[in-house]
């Protein structure tokens, strides 16, 4: 059996690569093949390319690497129309994948996107997409599985595969414990993985930490960068401040699990934030041009995952910018700021409430220790192993009926050449 991968962000790459170790452990002769990083590489993926070197945001940057996305999606086509693998796999990163499930379809391989995007909270008229180009929509959160239903769409829940990760993952307990042994207060920064990102924000966070220090002089700040070059800025920016501030590289759960508290860029870090139940305010800055893009387009009221996993209502018409006074706000876990402007005064009073008063911190502590007892728990990749494996097998025997073919249309069979055609 061969599956085609198609992964283009670095936390895609540990899904795919703990995914594909679940695959080859009820199907050892499984061929892994496609497009992601070096963690699916070193879980024995076959990669075309490192897709991972292109992750990249928002419009003008996408259109830059245009040339190099439309070279990569062409190799696919080929290698789907001369050695058709028996399944696509597809984890988030819908810009670029959207056109590999087109050309996927086009060759009649049957695709599952495992970790989906969150079209539902930014762009849901993409549920088309979704409806005619994929087969199974393996679902990360518990409401998506009604909300991908409803649109009719065939969806099912496994669960969010970072859990598998972190769950697995063994801290360097000597580390944490020299982080610790100062007895002072640390508060663990984590600027993002993409190096847009740490640009973007770094700045407001170390604005924020000034203003923490210049109330309590004895805490202490560390940066938890993904790269080397990331770290290498963060080192010079950080230099640049004078506070108090150690970069470290790829110390990311140590430095969580050591911290009284962290600022983070949203993303799925706030579900390692969330296991290692450490209070949290969350900054994500982007351009004015962006932030009122953004305002027309977004349809939950908030973007931190973890914030999501407790709302009252995921899907709200109050999209408002979350305020720590107000009775809608009153289940966040995590303060978080979609904002284009400087929230550095806010992350630096959550920060101060938490250093300074213990009854707070520990309520935080424990409603996140709650939460995670209810979602924190593992098996996303071996559910969605299982389901991809008897999936197939199910296909093999009988070849179901696409959901998105109309009436009275049936896919031709595997021997075929992949087109539609009448019954």
């Amino acid at each position: 059996m061969k599956i085609f991968f198609s992964v283009g962000e670095p936390s895609g790459d540990l899904h795919a690569a703990n995914l594909i170790r679940e695959l080859r452990r009820e199907h050892p002769d499984l061929e892994a093949v496609g497009y992601g990083g070096p963690q699916m590489a070193a879980a024995g993926c076959q990669l075309h390319a490192d897709l991972t070197a292109l992750a990249v945001m928002w419009f003008l940057r996408v259109l830059l690497n245009l040339h190099k996305f439309l070279d990569l999606a062409s190799r696919a086509d080929r290698y789907f129309r001369h050695s058709r693998p028996d399944a696509v796999v597809l984890i988030d990163y819908p810009g670029f994948n959207w056109w590999i499930a087109r050309r996927a379809k086009a060759h009649g391989i049957p695709v599952f996107y495992y970790v989906p995007p969150q079209i539902w909270a930014w762009a849901s008229w993409r549920v088309k997409k979704m409806r005619r180009l994929v087969d199974h929509v393996l679902c990360s959160l518990p409401f998506e599985v009604d909300w991908y239903a409803e649109r009719g769409c065939h969806a099912t829940f496994v669960g969010h595969p970072y859990f598998d990760e972190v769950s697995t993952r063994p801290l360097d307990e000597t580390f944490v414990a020299a982080r610790q042994e100062t007895g002072h207060p640390l508060v663990t920064i984590l600027p993002g993985s993409r190096t847009q990102e740490v640009t973007l924000n770094l700045k407001y966070f170390l604005e924020a930490a000034a203003l923490v220090h210049a109330r309590l002089p004895e805490v202490r700040f560390a940066i938890a960068s993904f790269k080397p070059s990331q770290a290498q800025l963060a080192r010079t920016l950080a230099a640049a401040s004078g506070l108090p501030i150690e970069v470290y590289l790829r110390r990311t759960p140590e430095l969580i699990h050591a911290a009284d508290c962290c600022l983070a860029v949203s993303g799925s870090v706030s579900l390692e934030l969330l296991y290692h139940t450490r209070p949290t305010a969350v900054l994500y800055w982007i351009s004015p041009t962006a932030y009122w893009v953004q305002k027309r387009f977004r349809h939950t009221r908030y973007i931190t995952l973890v914030n999501l996993l407790t709302a009252r209502e995921v899907f709200s018409s109050d999209l408002s910018p979350y305020d720590p006074t107000s009775a809608a706000d009153a289940t966040v876990l995590f303060p978080e700021y979609l904002t284009c402007e400087n929230k550095s005064r806010a992350l630096a009073d959550h920060v101060i409430r938490w250093l300074t008063d213990r009854t707070e911190h520990a309520r935080v502590t424990t409603e996140l220790a709650a939460l995670k007892a209810r979602v924190g728990h593992g098996g996303a990749s071996r559910r969605a192993s299982q389901y991809i494996l008897a999936a197939l097998g199910a296909k093999r025997q009988q070849p179901p009926r696409p959901h998105f073919l109309p009436t009275g249309r049936i896919p031709v069979s595997e021997g075929g050449d992949g087109a539609h055609h009448a019954a």
